[in-house]
């Protein structure tokens, strides 16, 4: 189950609520920043993926979400809330280096595919050497695709089909309708489809690895940045 459906559940084996990690950040414990990125970087960076400047994307949204995180209401996910800044920033650096942002056509919408859009997007399971070969290709045709898209298509097709965001979070996580999270999302698919066919779903997870050391080089860095602002004081006894 995914971060954006358990953040109001009861914490699970002593781990701490946002609204816990909130309360502290908002008293400087430089740990609770630390706790809420670990959290949810691969989100984040998920949501800034295909952008050339994704960790700094993503640092630029922490940077954002703590400096107003006093006005946070818990009337949405805490999660929902820092993609729908990341999504932000990485529009406004597409918009900073002259690149535009596309608008949907919504009088040219695909029909609706069966299952309401709500199909999983599984990895498969494990195949031959030579098969493994071929899908470690797939893999990496299908990552440059994801990563071509624009920012629009992109953060919904990765909400939908490798976070498995049902159709509402991901419009309530992008700020969108229902219906154009799902025109959206067809219009992802058939870009993909046009590069690479019908298997492209069936990697999407497989796809967008998290990428650990970039994870630890954003905490450090917002880290740096919330002591030189003065929001944060270091851990330690009362």
């Amino acid at each position: 189950m995914h971060a954006l459906r358990t953040e109001h559940a009861p914490a699970e084996a002593g781990l701490e609520t946002d609204t816990e990690l909130i309360a502290r950040a908002l008293r400087g414990e430089q740990s609770a920043f630390e706790t809420i990125m670990r959290r949810h970087n691969r989100l984040l960076f998920r949501c800034a993926r295909g952008d050339a400047e994704a960790q700094d994307v993503v640092q630029e949204a922490y940077l954002r979400a703590f400096a107003s995180l006093h006005a946070f209401r818990a009337d949405a996910a805490l999660g929902t809330w820092l993609a729908r800044i990341a999504i932000n920033a990485a529009l406004d650096a597409q918009r900073r280096r002259g690149r535009s942002v596309p608008v949907d056509d919504l009088q040219h919408s695909d029909a609706e595919p069966d299952m309401e859009h709500t199909t999983a997007f599984n990895a498969p399971g494990t195949d031959a050497p030579d098969a493994q070969a071929e899908r470690s290709e797939m893999r990496a045709l299908l990552q440059r695709a994801i990563d071509s898209l624009p920012v629009i298509y992109r953060s919904v097709f990765i909400l939908r089909a490798v976070e498995e965001l049902s159709v509402g979070e991901t419009a309530a996580c992008l700020q969108l309708s229902d219906d154009l999270v799902k025109t959206r999302y067809l219009r992802a698919r058939a870009l993909l489809r046009d590069t690479l066919g019908a298997q492209v779903e069936a990697h999407a997870q497989q796809v967008l690895a998290f990428a650990g050391a970039r994870c630890d080089a954003v905490v450090a860095q917002v880290l740096a940045e919330l002591r030189r602002q003065g929001r944060i004081r270091p851990d330690g006894p009362a």
